[in-house]
């Protein structure tokens, strides 16, 4: 295939929390009047996956790609498995559920689900704007359970006040819940196994509350560990585990090289505009909220018509 970076049709979810900052913010054309929460960017999952929406591959997804073109698009020719990340952006109007995802040893364990590591990239935050990164570290599961109960969990939990340029790693058994007035981009494993274990006693348009997974939240939240050990960073290298690595970039007008990198490469437009150029001719184009998938074998450049931010995502060890 004459490999070039891939475009997506994002996939938009409704959301109890969500809002329109999707559209105001980036353009993205959601559906009106609809609380939209999520734009899965790039998703490869059963009921979910990503359709290209530039180019001569325009009309397949993800999966149909890579099994097409292993070599291409991953730099690996005996690749068959799926696209390894999930990647979003989640506009919070409201606050989230407390959550948490299962860690690989709990997923033994109990027999079920699929572990979840994750990275949040906090892209615009209104002023006080919150996460809850843990628990606190005195707070034992017995506590926890108790709390539950009683309706009030928010004094058990680590509240971090966030700024726009902070990314906060997020590793499988840590619970959490992202406040009012975020939007971020969301690196995690391609898993959707969410135990929600306390939603702030709301209901729906019904009166009805979201189903609650309290047994199995208290089996995978990892009590008595210190949110103060979660790395929050902000320039250079952001992440770096054995699931994926992410570099922030920062670029003005100019274009930078790229060789063909022998793996896959995302590139998550935070800000500005520009192209992408092969052979000397100008080709796909991107601006704020683009998310683009580069092949393995894609060589061209990328160029900056003017001050652009935006994150480099890899695989990391465990899928590169």
């Amino acid at each position: 295939m004459e490999t070039y970076p891939l475009k997506f049709k994002p996939v938009f979810k409704q959301r109890i929390w969500g809002g329109q900052k999707l559209r105001d913010y980036f353009g993205k054309d959601i559906p009106t009047g609809q609380k939209i929460g999520e734009s899965w960017e790039l998703a490869d999952l059963p009921e979910d996956k990503s359709v290209i929406a530039n180019g001569p591959l325009a009309g397949m997804n993800i999966h149909q790609v890579l099994v097409k073109y292993p070599k291409d698009i991953t730099g690996n020719a005996s690749f068959n498995g799926n696209f390894p990340l999930l990647i979003k952006i989640l506009d919070a109007e409201n606050v989230l559920s407390v959550q948490v995802h299962p860690d690989e040893e709990t997923c033994r364990r109990t027999g079920k689900g699929d572990p979840k590591t994750e990275c949040w990239y906090i892209i615009k935050a209104a002023a006080g704007a919150v996460i809850y990164k843990g628990v606190k570290e005195t707070v034992t599961k017995e506590r926890f359970a108790a709390a539950i109960k009683e309706g009030d969990v928010e004094e058990l939990l680590n509240k971090v006040e966030v700024q726009a340029g902070q990314c906060h790693f997020l590793p499988s058994g840590t619970a959490h819940a992202i406040g009012a007035g975020l939007l971020i981009a969301e690196i995690q494993l391609p898993s959707d196994t969410t135990y929600r274990v306390f939603d702030w006693n709301r209901v729906d348009e019904h009166g009805k509350a979201r189903q609650l997974h309290i047994e199995d939240a208290l089996e995978s939240i990892h009590f008595g560990k210190s949110a103060n050990d979660l790395p929050v960073t902000t320039v250079g290298r952001l992440v770096e585990c054995e699931y994926f690595i992410i570099d922030k970039g920062h670029q003005t007008k100019g274009c930078e090289r790229l060789e063909a990198a022998g793996q896959m490469r995302v590139v998550m437009i935070l800000n500005g505009t520009g192209h992408f150029e092969a052979h000397g001719q100008e080709g796909i184009g991107f601006c704020g909220g683009d998310t683009i998938l580069l092949p393995a074998a894609y060589e061209g450049a990328m160029c900056f018509e003017d001050d652009t931010e935006y994150l480099r995502i890899l695989a990391g060890s465990r899928h590169g």
